[in-house]
């Protein structure tokens, strides 16, 4: 999808800074980051344990607020949102896929990707049509049934996956989510989300260490102790 010189960013921040108190000791999680990604993109924020990548997810997800400056999401100010309204926009615009997939064990892989329909108030045969069409997507549509521990951890994250795209999400957010995947579906996973991504022109941003997701970025941002050191695009948009 190409960008027009009008297209506002998926997400912006603005010298945003995120501290958390431990004890007694202040901790600066985050110093004074300016960054924004424009849509249909496949963004990487890299770093070493503790650098801030997780918190920086965070604040894009409206999981938690800065300290200071300013975080837009999808056009919205984040800021100028009460607490309900929050958690409506986040449930409506963002999806997730986690490291440790973060499914619901009680439920079958349909149900699961079918629950974020269910939180958006969302008619049952359209439901239906929708979850049925996104486990199609991810190759699991015969194991619709099959709760999560039935499956192995490569289909559990093809659930996680379709579960996060299956509102069709604006952004999607994912922490490591290939780290407990061995290489060959670590590959696969990473081959899917690429091409679910050029399809829906739905913007990915991960936090990772994994170097064979790194190589299929658009662009990376670099933080270390808090502070972005480094933004290089890989790809224009």
């Amino acid at each position: 999808m190409p960008q027009s010189e009008t297209t506002p960013p998926v997400v912006r921040l603005t010298d945003v800074s995120k501290s958390y108190v431990a004890g007694s000791i202040e901790v600066r999680a985050l110093k004074r980051i300016t960054l924004s990604i424009p849509a249909d993109r496949f963004s990487m924020v890299i770093g070493a344990s503790g650098s801030g990548k997780t918190t920086l997810l965070n604040l894009l997800g409206c999981i938690d607020a800065p300290s200071s400056g300013a975080v837009e999401v999808c056009g919205q100010t984040i800021a100028a949102l009460d607490d309900d309204a929050v958690a409506d926009f986040r449930a409506r615009n963002i999806g997730f896929i986690f490291q440790n997939y973060s499914l619901i064990p009680v439920l079958s892989a349909y149900e699961n990707v079918e629950y974020p329909l269910l939180l958006v108030g969302m008619p049952a045969a359209e439901r239906r049509r929708c979850t049925q069409a996104m486990l199609e997507a991810v190759g699991l549509a015969a194991q619709a049934d099959q709760r999560p521990n039935e499956l192995s951890g490569g289909q559990k994250q093809r659930v996680a996956i379709a579960r996060s795209l299956v509102k069709g999400p604006q952004l999607v957010l994912a922490d490591e989510p290939t780290a407990n995947l061995d290489t060959a579906t670590g590959k696969a996973i990473i081959e899917l989300m690429r091409r679910v991504q050029a399809e829906s022109h739905t913007t990915f941003i991960f936090a990772t260490h994994d170097p064979q997701l790194i190589s299929h970025a658009d662009e990376i941002f670099a933080i270390r102790d808090g502070e972005l050191i480094e933004h290089r695009t890989m790809r224009a948009t």
